[in-house]
């Protein structure tokens, strides 16, 4: 039931995210136009597309955490034995929920100090640009616990034990040594 609340809030953020980059687009685009064409532009689409933008980063953010397509590496992880990697990502998630609080906290403070600030252009609370911080950290909190939740009742099975995605990337000089024989 968890699980298909996170699947169903993930797939409104996917949403959320083309519309605003539609959105972004559109503006820039025709600012450029505007500019180039007639020497004058929107003055909303600067900040209201740099808005738009650190929240599709936020939301992206919580969607790659529940798709586990961060990018990271499993250098030590992956060494470890099955005990070792469910320490980890038992360690590494409690580290991450703690984060996600100061990350709460840390935008919740801003968002209440600036709430009776304006924007320069678009005059709208200053408070809702931070609380993007606040979204984030609340939407990604049921993520973490369900995967904290799964590791504890021994429903990870041993090939998931690492939260990361390795880069599909092959680092400049190195060879395939499978192939190469």
């Amino acid at each position: 039931m968890i699980k298909k609340f996170i699947d169903g809030y993930c797939q409104l953020i996917g949403y959320l995210i083309a519309a605003a980059m539609a959105v972004m687009v559109v503006l820039v685009f025709g600012n450029v136009v505007m500019r180039y064409a007639f020497n004058s532009g929107f003055t909303v689409s600067e900040e209201l597309s740099r808005w738009l933008f650190v929240w599709v980063t936020f939301l992206g953010a919580v969607a790659a955490l529940r798709d586990k397509a961060h990018l990271g590496t499993d250098m030590l992880v992956g060494k470890l034995g099955a005990k070792g990697k469910r320490i980890c990502m038992g360690v590494s998630l409690v580290l991450m929920l703690y984060c996600l609080w100061l990350v709460f906290k840390g935008s919740y403070d801003q968002v209440i100090v600036n709430w009776d600030t304006t924007s320069a252009v678009m005059e709208i609370s200053m408070g809702l640009f931070y609380a993007c911080g606040v979204v984030f950290a609340v939407l990604s909190a049921p993520i973490l616990l369900l995967e904290l939740y799964r590791l504890l009742t021994g429903q990870v099975d041993d090939a998931h034990l690492v939260l990361i995605q390795e880069s599909e990337d092959v680092p400049h000089g190195s060879t395939d040594t499978k192939t190469a024989n």
